[in-house]
């Protein structure tokens, strides 16, 4: 990875924490990593934990940036998070997996925060 796609990414990040804040999300983590996955923005919104996976763009060229969290990026966004969930014995808690999707036209974002963007995958057992 670039460096010009690693500073875009963690300006994404510092966008999307703002975007949370703003819709009254509390932030509890950010990069949580573990072996099984790592987790952009662990957040509380209204009694709900929330997975925050952040994609940002400069361009549509490859697609929408909410479009490149395929189906095995997903599974190991729910692994990391039923870690994170059984770790804290937090297991009992509702949560869900929120997507910020970011696109960058000249330093003016256009900014797309999708909640439930994507479920468990029902035969997922941890």
């Amino acid at each position: 990875m670039s460096k010009q796609d690693l500073y875009l990414g963690k300006k994404g990040e510092e966008t999307a924490v703002g975007l949370l804040k703003g819709n009254g999300y509390k932030i509890l983590l950010r990069n949580y990593k573990t072996k099984l996955g790592e987790i952009d923005i662990i957040a509380f919104d209204k009694g709900t934990i929330c997975f925050v996976e952040v994609k940002t763009r400069q361009s549509d060229r490859f697609g929408l940036p909410a479009e490149a969290i395929s189906a095995s990026k997903q599974r190991q966004i729910s692994k990391a998070a039923l870690m994170f969930l059984k770790e804290r014995n937090l297991l009992d808690k509702k949560a869900r997996f929120d997507v910020v999707s970011i696109m960058y036209s000249k330093d003016n974002p256009k900014l797309d925060l999708i909640k439930n963007a994507f479920e468990l995958d029902n035969d997922f057992v941890y």
